[in-house]
């Protein structure tokens, strides 16, 4: 499918942008091993979530968009054949750390981009808690756990931190884990609600076992991922306003608000037209708070003025695509000055772009932020694999057509 973009004069509108992705996960996923039936509200209808549910359902869980009838952890059944996490990372990495804890052993497979990512950083540190868990496909399960300490992570992570929260709820000890920089911390603080045995401090998770788990009621936010593609938007066009309600705004998200401003109100997001401002001192610390929102940050820093250094996200390399590579070829197709670094980008700004037609590496992020880059460039862009939009967003093109 071809996505054809052109920067309209104005954009003016009301999005109400998809369920937070990261929340969707892990209510599904914390409720099916609660005790008892909960119910969810505005969850993300993208395949990732998707991918969730099938999951969850092929271990006996009686799962949906509306809710899920927790089983506890003893409820669990082995899955009749591998468990098929499609695109999702989130999916394959949180199962993974509940899975490693049960009596029988599981494999779980994707698409042939999330097979490439890497899953080593699951395996070891669950190795560390005595399970069995290997790569190439991913197999865990069939071993007790035991306790241990988790001093920092190669990669910030949410997603290894909550796999092994999750297997620490079923292991005998302590399990510790030391966050050196702070992660999105959804699945902690839900987990609190649920009256598991978690302590938060600063910098710190300690997990023991947990039997009965409280179901917990969610509705779910608008996805603020999301949003910043629009935040982004009406900050670099000429004329724009564009309301954003109902998106969450968890501390541990809002970060793009910092870099992106947008007004907040009391029910939500208002992005409009910022003018030219100069370029971001960049501070790599601020990269696990903002590696969803990184590939229309740097259609953001064509539009500032100077140079944006964006540095400490190799992490980016190994996305749903190289998402460095796959930027860094979409932008200067369309005229930007951007130079490829190991671990990010050097954008020279401000940039006229120019339509034409442009790759999305089958990667929802990449389609999204190059649409975004089309909305502020002269003449008509194409984004060749528009239909991966909906791995996250599946209304965004209708969204963007909506504003013009």
């Amino acid at each position: 499918m071809l996505g054809v973009v052109s920067s309209p004069r104005r954009l003016r509108g009301s999005i109400r942008v998809p369920g937070d992705k990261s929340i969707s996960h892990r209510a599904l996923i914390l409720n099916a091993i609660a005790d008892g039936p909960s119910r969810i509200t505005g969850l993300s209808a993208g395949a990732d979530v998707a991918s969730t549910l099938g999951c969850l359902r092929a271990l006996g869980v009686a799962a949906d968009p509306d809710g899920v009838r927790g089983r506890g952890f003893g409820g669990l059944r082995e899955a009749s054949g591998p468990l098929d996490c499609g695109n999702s990372g989130t999916t394959m990495r949180l199962l993974a750390g509940l899975l490693s804890g049960r009596p029988f052993e599981s494999t779980l497979v994707g698409d042939e981009s999330l097979s490439a990512r890497p899953m080593e950083r699951i395996v070891e540190p669950l190795r560390r808690m005595g399970a069995h868990a290997e790569v190439t496909p991913l197999r865990v399960g069939g071993r007790p756990l035991n306790g241990a300490v988790r001093d920092g992570f190669p990669v910030a992570s949410a997603q290894v931190k909550s796999a092994l929260i999750l297997a620490g709820l079923q292991a005998d000890g302590i399990t510790r884990i030391i966050e050196v920089k702070p992660t999105r911390s959804h699945t902690e603080e839900m987990l609190l609600e649920m009256g598991a045995n978690v302590r938060i401090r600063q910098g710190e998770i300690e997990v023991e076992r947990s039997e009965g788990l409280r179901p917990l009621e969610v509705d779910v936010p608008g996805d603020i991922s999301a949003a910043a593609f629009w935040v982004v938007a009406a900050a670099c066009h000429p004329d724009a306003r564009i309301d954003l309600p109902g998106v969450g705004l968890h501390r541990s998200r809002t970060a793009i608000l910092d870099l992106v401003s947008a007004e907040r109100s009391r029910v939500g997001l208002v992005a409009s037209t910022q003018g030219r401002l100069p370029a971001w001192d960049w501070d790599p610390a601020w990269v696990p708070s903002l590696i969803d929102e990184l590939p229309v940050l740097a259609v953001a820093a064509t539009q500032r003025e100077g140079t944006t250094t964006i540095t400490g996200a190799a992490e980016l390399r190994v996305k749903e695509s190289d998402r460095i590579a796959a930027m860094a070829s979409g932008l200067r197709a369309l005229g930007a000055d951007i130079t490829e670094l190991a671990d990010g980008w050097a954008i020279n700004g401000p940039t006229r772009l120019r339509g034409c037609r442009v790759e999305s590496f089958a990667d929802h992020r990449i389609a999204m932020a190059l649409a975004v880059a089309g909305l502020i460039a002269d003449g008509t862009t194409e984004i060749e694999g528009s239909e991966c939009v909906a791995i996250s967003y599946p209304g965004f093109w209708g969204d963007l057509q909506s504003l013009g």
